[in-house]
């Protein structure tokens, strides 16, 4: 093995020990020792790697949404050739599967709740490079359901209150699971929430279609 080799190695040891970090202890109370401990190098390769605890956060942030990317892939999502109900359908289950996956990606899930309840630098970077290109393809795709005639306030409401439906899952996730267990409790039963939202939404967006509270 090369020394580039080893080093990739190493950064992405600290950045996977970042990210379980962080998304356990959040970041004001996870320590570059706690990091380097758990990835078992010296306290000098943070500095190496990463410059700062605050760059190798920011990294971490992008770690993850990657690792998430390479499982859900968000492409498809912003195809054109597919028609608009599709599109909807696969960002609704796409982002439900993101949010309710247990496995390691979780940790994005958890990381990313920890960052919106106690926002760092980091948001800024991660809501322009990743949130906002995703956003702006939901701007574009739900005129195709309610029409013109509504200003970009009152889409972008639209759009909030649809992702705000996935993200009572797993926000909420302790209250629905003593609550309602059979909506996430496998696999098939986080498709048919997810198939749900999309209806949902779906009759809620073309009821909006009719012009009913439409303004001019």
């Amino acid at each position: 093995m090369s020394q580039l080799d080893e080093q990739d190695l190493t950064r992405d040891r600290i950045l996977q020990a970042a990210l379980e970090s962080f998304a356990e202890r959040g970041f004001k109370a996870t320590t570059v020792r706690d990091i380097c401990s758990q990835a078992g190098v010296n306290v000098a390769s943070v500095n190496y790697y990463f410059r700062s605890k605050e760059s190798l956060y920011k990294e971490a942030l992008v770690y993850s949404f990657k690792e998430v990317d390479r499982k859900y892939p968000p492409a498809v999502l912003a195809s054109e050739l597919l028609p608009p109900e599709d599109r909807l359908r696969l960002f609704i289950r796409t982002l439900l599967l993101r949010l309710m996956d247990n496995g390691q990606l979780g940790l994005h899930a958890k990381l990313m709740a920890r960052e919106i309840a106690e926002p760092t630098a980091a948001l800024d970077y991660v809501v322009e490079t990743v949130m906002r290109p995703r956003f702006e393809m939901l701007r574009t795709l739900l005129p195709d359901f309610v029409g013109d005639g509504w200003d970009a306030a009152d889409i972008d409401r639209f759009i909030l209150s649809l992702i705000g439906q996935c993200l009572i899952y797993r926000h909420a996730r302790p209250m629905v699971e003593r609550l309602c267990p059979e909506t996430m409790s496998s696999p098939d039963a986080i498709n048919r929430t997810a198939e749900v939202i999309f209806e949902f939404s779906l009759a809620a967006l073309g009821q909006l279609g009719t012009g009913i509270g439409q303004r001019t």
